[in-house]
């Protein structure tokens, strides 16, 4: 693992980069996750997805944004959020290989953010952990448009249990509901990494 600062006009970005083992002449792919608004990137859904994405060749970026470098838990305004994330993405490319398929992705507010930005940095995929349909409560208040804005094939992975939603099914957007989990996605790491890697090969294959 290998710690890069890269700095944005929101302030400094971290990304902890892993690459894949031995054997390997090429990475397969760049894969970079995220955080949720208030989290780590060591959670255990983002970890089993960095593992799954190691084990198919990926280099793995885990990215910890500004405001949270900051010690902020609130990322702010969606636009600065979304820009500050560009910034981050096309340093990421120049560093680890411009001409790499890039999968982007994160959990919860940080899934929400690859959604938003997935055109704009050309991702070829998203992966959204605990995708936050609505505030808790809120039906009404939906996100559902960000979801859409990935304009591109998406992996959604859910809890049953979580009060902040759960997305429909549509066209290109696999969505894999985990029995027994919440928003939190810690009780079954590796069904969240089996899902992870069946998608990202069907992805990768085409």
């Amino acid at each position: 693992m290998r710690r890069v600062e890269i700095m944005t006009a929101e302030g400094a970005a971290l990304s902890d980069l892993a690459s894949p083992g031995e054997g390997r002449s090429e990475p397969a792919f760049l894969l970079v996750l995220t955080h949720g608004s208030g989290g780590r990137v060591a959670s255990p859904d983002v970890l089993a997805v960095q593992e799954a994405a190691l084990g198919l060749g990926a280099v793995v970026a885990l990215v910890t944004q500004p405001y949270r470098v900051k010690g902020q838990r609130a990322p702010g305004s969606a636009e600065r959020q979304d820009a500050a994330w560009a910034e981050v993405i096309a340093a990421l490319r120049t560093s680890v290989g411009p001409g790499l398929r890039l999968i982007q992705g994160g959990r919860s507010n940080g899934a929400r953010v690859a959604c938003r930005t997935a055109q704009a940095v050309g991702a070829r995929g998203v992966i959204a952990l605990a995708f936050p349909l609505h505030p808790p409560g809120r039906p009404e208040r939906s996100r559902a448009a960000e979801l859409a804005m990935a304009g591109t094939d998406v992996l959604v992975i859910n809890g049953r249990n979580d009060p902040f939603g759960i997305p429909r099914r549509a066209t290109g957007r696999r969505l894999v509901v985990l029995d027994g989990e919440t928003h939190a996605l810690s009780r079954h790491p590796d069904a969240v990494g089996r899902a992870a890697r069946s998608w990202l090969r069907k992805v990768l294959a085409k």
